[in-house]
């Protein structure tokens, strides 16, 4: 059973919409959570509790969103009830900012209660909304979507660390009010728009329910668990490094907000710029081929930081950083929505996110941990956890891929040309491809 054409294409609007305010309520949060608990008073191992806890707490409450979803018989209800309770969650933190700061404890309870209602909402979103694009389009319009979405977050990324620029010779807690509380407002409109999406009923059957021991069981034989075992262990590699790039930058290096903002930005500006161009190539070549191409360039990211943490230098790897973790990013997502049917999908989302959360927990708590007892490389604790987060990295992306198979017939194309492709200088694709069907043009 297909949707109506009308309301694919009022659906599709209003995701673009919800895109833009999702935006504007990252950019307010995502790179500042750190820098508030810093001025707290939080130290490294606060800053391994606040990037490790609320992953956990986002993993595990996933493990029942498929559940609720199949039990109430609407992925829509479980998708607006949690974001607005999400959005909800923005106002106490910029009340505690607004008083004037508070037990850092307490902000990290804040955040992973914000965290866990937007994980809450993954699995049911995903699986809704690969039920409204085409399966030929997916890698375009997601990249299109979240190009949507960079724009929007950049913007108030940049906004966020202008303010708390300006509030720093006034009253830097209230700058942080003002941003949280913006946040909140963001994901109230995210919410509206996320309540016109029309949901294409799901039948769900006995045969279509697995539980996470019978998911475990299959690592050998399945595709699917073994993509889900890759994208953990290389994600628990990245986490042990990556909270403690504002450490290093705020703490060590004593960077401005201003800077810190430039240069976090550089990298979500570039993430978002090429997302439509990874799209498109992903769909002819396959989200497989992307993976393994972007994951030792992430691998090796950690190393440029050791190698020179002057302010261009780190924006040019910045750059580089968005131009992978674009491409990788996408085509994580895209290959859940190819490699499992949709009656399977909400459930297959879920456990995803699950392990990948608890790898990325685990991650950050070992990173928090070894910090405070490594021997300092350079003169920086931090430096020698860069490089440990490298090798285990680049150990991830060489070998585990190897073992994965693509799900659908595409193109093959060797990594080099591909790379080449993605830069311009050997297109496998025109540089500007033309939108002959519906859903394209409803896009425009």
């Amino acid at each position: 059973m297909n949707p109506p054409k009308d309301k694919i294409d009022k659906s599709l609007k209003s995701s673009f919409f919800d895109a833009m305010c999702y935006g504007g309520m990252m950019g307010f949060t995502q790179d500042y959570f750190i820098p508030f608990l810093l001025l707290l008073g939080g130290n490294a191992r606060y800053v391994g509790v606040l990037s490790s806890l609320p992953n956990l707490a986002a993993a595990l409450v996933q493990l029942k969103s498929a559940d609720l979803a199949e039990k109430i018989k609407s992925r829509h209800k479980v998708i607006t009830f949690f974001v607005l309770l999400q959005a909800l969650m923005l106002f106490p933190m910029a009340w505690l900012a607004y008083a004037g700061g508070g037990h850092p404890v307490l902000f990290i309870i804040l955040v992973t209660l914000f965290t866990s209602m937007g994980a809450f909402v993954i699995p049911a979103w995903g699986s809704l909304m690969s039920n409204l694009v085409s399966e030929k389009k997916r890698g375009e319009f997601f990249g299109k979507r979240n190009l949507v979405t960079g724009i929007l977050m950049v913007s108030a990324s940049f906004i966020a660390g202008f303010i708390l620029h300006v509030m720093q010779k006034i009253n830097i807690y209230q700058g942080f009010a003002i941003i949280f509380m913006g946040a909140g407002l963001c994901r109230l409109l995210s919410w509206y728009f996320l309540t016109q999406l029309y949901e294409l009923p799901l039948e769900h059957k006995k045969e279509h329910y697995f539980n996470v021991y019978m998911f475990l069981s299959r690592i050998k034989q399945s595709n699917f668990a073994k993509f889900v075992l890759f994208v953990s262990l290389f994600n628990f590699s990245v986490y042990l490094a990556s909270p403690f790039f504002s450490v290093l930058m705020l703490r060590e290096l004593h960077f401005g907000y201003l800077l810190y903002t430039m240069i976090t930005v550089t990298a979500t500006v570039t993430v978002y710029l090429m997302m439509g161009r990874w799209g498109k190539h992903a769909d002819k070549v396959g989200n497989l081929k992307v993976m393994k191409m972007t994951a030792p360039i992430i691998a090796i990211l950690p190393l440029l930081w050791v190698i020179n943490r002057q302010p261009l230098f780190l924006m040019g790897v910045q750059i580089i950083s968005g131009f992978a973790w674009a491409g990788f990013n996408l085509c994580a997502s895209n290959f859940i929505f190819d490699a499992v049917t949709p009656e399977k999908r909400t459930r297959c989302i879920a456990y995803f996110n699950v392990f990948n959360g608890l790898a990325l927990c685990c991650g950050a708590l070992i990173g928090g941990f070894l910090i405070e007892h490594l021997p300092p490389f350079w003169g920086y604790k931090i430096l020698t956890l860069f490089l440990i987060s490298s090798a285990l990295r680049l150990m991830a992306a060489l070998v585990l891929p190897q073992k994965l198979k693509e799900v659908r017939p595409v193109e093959p194309i060797s990594s080099n040309r591909l790379f080449f492709s993605m830069i311009g200088l050997k297109p496998v694709l025109p540089m500007e491809p033309k939108s002959d069907t519906a859903l394209v043009k409803s896009l425009d």
